[in-house]
Protein backbone atom coordinates (compact mmCIF):
# COMPACT_ATOMS: atom_id res chain seq x y z
CA UNK A 1 0.00 0.00 0.00
CA UNK A 2 3.03 2.85 0.16
CA UNK A 3 2.22 5.66 -2.46
CA UNK A 4 5.72 7.15 -2.39
CA UNK A 5 8.95 6.33 -2.33
CA UNK A 6 10.80 7.47 1.53
CA UNK A 7 13.18 9.62 -0.90
CA UNK A 8 10.51 12.41 -0.07
CA UNK A 9 11.79 13.40 3.21
CA UNK A 10 15.38 13.62 2.60
CA UNK A 11 16.48 17.56 2.74
CA UNK A 12 12.67 18.45 3.21
CA UNK A 13 14.04 21.21 5.87
CA UNK A 14 16.17 23.15 3.58
CA UNK A 15 14.26 23.59 0.56
CA UNK A 16 10.55 24.22 -0.32
CA UNK A 17 10.30 22.07 -2.79
CA UNK A 18 11.59 18.37 -3.17
CA UNK A 19 10.95 14.65 -5.08
CA UNK A 20 9.12 12.26 -4.66
CA UNK A 21 8.29 8.73 -6.60
CA UNK A 22 4.48 6.95 -6.78
CA UNK A 23 4.64 3.19 -5.94
CA UNK A 24 1.03 2.37 -5.90
CA UNK A 25 -2.01 2.21 -8.01
CA UNK A 26 -4.72 4.86 -5.55
CA UNK A 27 -3.87 7.99 -8.07
CA UNK A 28 -4.48 6.17 -11.51
CA UNK A 29 -5.33 7.75 -13.78
CA UNK A 30 -3.86 10.85 -12.71
CA UNK A 31 -0.63 9.38 -11.79
CA UNK A 32 0.92 5.87 -12.27
CA UNK A 33 3.55 3.50 -10.78
CA UNK A 34 7.04 4.93 -11.78
CA UNK A 35 6.26 8.40 -11.97
CA UNK A 36 8.18 11.40 -10.55
CA UNK A 37 6.91 14.23 -8.59
CA UNK A 38 7.80 17.75 -7.74
CA UNK A 39 6.29 18.73 -3.78
CA UNK A 40 5.80 21.93 -2.79
CA UNK A 41 6.20 21.72 0.83
CA UNK A 42 3.97 23.89 3.31
CA UNK A 43 2.11 25.38 0.48
CA UNK A 44 -1.24 26.19 0.51
CA UNK A 45 -4.06 23.71 0.36
CA UNK A 46 -7.31 23.91 -1.17
CA UNK A 47 -9.57 21.27 -2.21
CA UNK A 48 -9.07 19.19 -5.08
CA UNK A 49 -5.10 19.73 -4.66
CA UNK A 50 -3.20 16.54 -4.98
CA UNK A 51 -0.78 16.66 -1.67
CA UNK A 52 1.73 14.53 0.22
CA UNK A 53 0.60 13.44 3.61
CA UNK A 54 1.96 10.51 6.40
CA UNK A 55 -0.28 8.03 6.26
CA UNK A 56 -2.26 8.79 10.11
CA UNK A 57 -1.75 5.22 11.41
CA UNK A 58 1.48 4.68 10.19
CA UNK A 59 3.13 7.71 9.95
CA UNK A 60 6.73 6.46 9.00
CA UNK A 61 4.54 5.51 5.48
CA UNK A 62 4.05 8.34 3.10
CA UNK A 63 0.75 8.57 0.76
CA UNK A 64 -0.03 11.00 -2.18
CA UNK A 65 -3.93 11.75 -2.49
CA UNK A 66 -6.35 14.33 -3.05
CA UNK A 67 -7.47 17.00 -0.76
CA UNK A 68 -11.22 17.18 -1.02
CA UNK A 69 -12.91 19.24 1.67
CA UNK A 70 -11.66 20.46 5.20
CA UNK A 71 -13.70 18.91 7.72
CA UNK A 72 -13.55 18.78 11.53
CA UNK A 73 -10.48 17.25 12.53
CA UNK A 74 -8.33 17.59 9.04
CA UNK A 75 -8.57 16.79 5.08
CA UNK A 76 -10.70 14.35 3.70
CA UNK A 77 -8.37 12.69 1.08
CA UNK A 78 -9.30 10.60 -1.80
CA UNK A 79 -7.37 8.61 -3.98
CA UNK A 80 -8.43 9.21 -7.95
CA UNK A 81 -8.80 5.04 -8.36
CA UNK A 82 -11.97 4.40 -6.08
CA UNK A 83 -11.05 0.66 -6.34
CA UNK A 84 -7.45 1.18 -4.82
CA UNK A 85 -8.66 2.02 -1.24
CA UNK A 86 -6.14 3.68 1.09
CA UNK A 87 -8.05 6.76 1.69
CA UNK A 88 -10.33 8.79 4.12
CA UNK A 89 -12.65 6.14 3.90
CA UNK A 90 -10.46 3.88 5.37
CA UNK A 91 -9.02 6.00 8.07
CA UNK A 92 -10.70 9.23 8.20
CA UNK A 93 -10.23 12.88 8.00
CA UNK A 94 -6.34 13.39 8.35
CA UNK A 95 -4.63 16.15 10.40
CA UNK A 96 -3.70 19.17 8.83
CA UNK A 97 -0.03 18.30 10.87
CA UNK A 98 0.39 15.07 8.96
CA UNK A 99 0.07 17.28 5.07
CA UNK A 100 3.52 17.74 3.71
CA UNK A 101 2.75 19.55 0.60
CA UNK A 102 1.48 19.91 -2.48
CA UNK A 103 2.12 18.21 -6.03
CA UNK A 104 3.00 20.69 -8.74
CA UNK A 105 4.62 18.84 -11.20
CA UNK A 106 4.67 15.54 -12.37
CA UNK A 107 7.45 13.58 -15.04
CA UNK A 108 7.11 9.82 -16.49
CA UNK A 109 9.95 8.23 -17.27
CA UNK A 110 10.63 7.07 -20.46
CA UNK A 111 9.48 2.94 -20.62
CA UNK A 112 11.79 0.19 -21.70
CA UNK A 113 8.77 -0.43 -24.46
CA UNK A 114 8.58 3.00 -26.08
CA UNK A 115 11.38 2.88 -28.49
CA UNK A 116 9.41 3.81 -31.94
CA UNK A 117 9.31 7.46 -32.97
CA UNK A 118 6.13 7.91 -32.85
CA UNK A 119 6.11 6.49 -29.32
CA UNK A 120 9.41 8.31 -28.39
CA UNK A 121 7.22 11.80 -29.53
CA UNK A 122 4.08 10.98 -27.69
CA UNK A 123 6.58 10.66 -24.51
CA UNK A 124 7.82 14.16 -24.91
CA UNK A 125 4.82 15.82 -25.31
CA UNK A 126 3.56 14.11 -22.15
CA UNK A 127 6.04 13.09 -19.34
CA UNK A 128 5.84 16.66 -17.96
CA UNK A 129 3.00 18.10 -16.82
CA UNK A 130 1.22 19.93 -14.08
CA UNK A 131 -0.99 18.16 -11.95
CA UNK A 132 -4.56 20.68 -11.58
CA UNK A 133 -7.02 20.50 -8.90
CA UNK A 134 -9.68 18.61 -9.52
CA UNK A 135 -8.93 17.54 -12.33
CA UNK A 136 -9.84 13.68 -12.28
CA UNK A 137 -11.22 13.76 -8.63
CA UNK A 138 -14.47 15.54 -10.23
CA UNK A 139 -16.06 12.88 -11.98
CA UNK A 140 -15.36 10.36 -8.61
CA UNK A 141 -16.65 13.12 -5.84
CA UNK A 142 -19.99 13.93 -8.02
CA UNK A 143 -20.72 10.17 -8.36
CA UNK A 144 -20.92 9.98 -4.55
Amino acid sequence: MPELSQETERGRGAAPFGLAEVTGPSMVPTLYQGDQLVVQYGARIRPGNVVVLRHPFQQDLLVVKRAVELREGGWWVLGDNAYAGGDSTDYGAVPEELILGRVRLRFRPLRADQRSPLALVRWALSAARPVFSGRSASRRLRAR
